[in-house]
């Protein structure tokens, strides 16, 4: 009996392995099934104005080379005709104006066609010492760095910091190796033992260059007897 009951355990934690193994691909297909409905509703609603296969298939062929056109005067210039009059139209709206900006600007962020530079990687102590948190530096003026940090596993919602230079440890990670890191609640870590070598060292001289800070300061606040 204890025999077939141990068979009957491993059978169900095959499952179970299958089952998680099977979902990363169901979440795929998910996403190809909700693509395909986008563009058959798509489809079908040009259809019905046009009244045509023919012109449908022109429209979405002129559709197709102007975004691809897009794409490529954004990718070789960083500037697009079609957008630069969309913005000034757009900027003219106060409301309107500011939520595109920032919706812009987080687009731009994870975009793969932008410069690496523009995207710097760090690590910051949140929400206590000794615990750190990956972040995306989005802005700096000097030495203040305004870094956003995502939460697991959903990158996109997080929070946004401001802080010192001297309280960051820079990341040799892309966006998109911190973001599947994020994203993976910490399974997908690539260079971990090269990252994590960087936190002990830097982490720890930053540390002890912030405790001799904090002596320093008291001496020289301490009364002279």
């Amino acid at each position: 009996m204890d025999t077939m009951l141990k068979h009957v355990k491993k059978i169900f934690n095959y499952f179970l392995i299958g089952v998680l193994g099977m979902i990363p691909i169901v979440f795929i297909l998910k996403i190809f099934s909700v693509v395909k409905n986008m563009i058959s509703n798509l489809f079908f609603m040009v259809y019905g104005y046009v009244d045509s296969y023919t012109n449908t298939f022109a429209v979405f062929l002129i559709s197709f080379s102007l975004l691809a056109s897009i794409g490529y005067s954004l990718s070789k210039y960083r500037s697009s005709l079609v957008i630069g009059t969309f913005e000034r139209i757009i900027n003219k709206i106060p409301v309107v104006s500011t939520v595109y900006r920032v919706t812009k600007k987080v687009i731009k962020m994870f975009s793969s066609h932008e410069q690496d530079d523009d995207r710097e990687v760090v690590y910051v102590e949140y929400p206590k010492d000794g615990l750190w948190v990956p972040g995306y530096v989005t802005n700096k003026q000097g030495e203040m760095y305004v870094v956003y940090i995502p939460t697991s596993p959903n990158p996109t919602s997080g929070f946004t910091v401001i802080v010192h230079e001297s309280k960051l440890v820079k990341s040799l990670l892309d966006l998109e190796q911190v973001t599947s890191f994020i994203a993976s609640v910490g399974f997908d870590y690539p260079n971990k033992t090269q990252e994590i070598g960087r936190l002990k060292e830097l982490g720890s001289t930053q540390i002890a260059s912030a405790v001799t800070s904090n002596l320093t300061e008291e001496e020289n606040n301490s009364p002279v007897p």
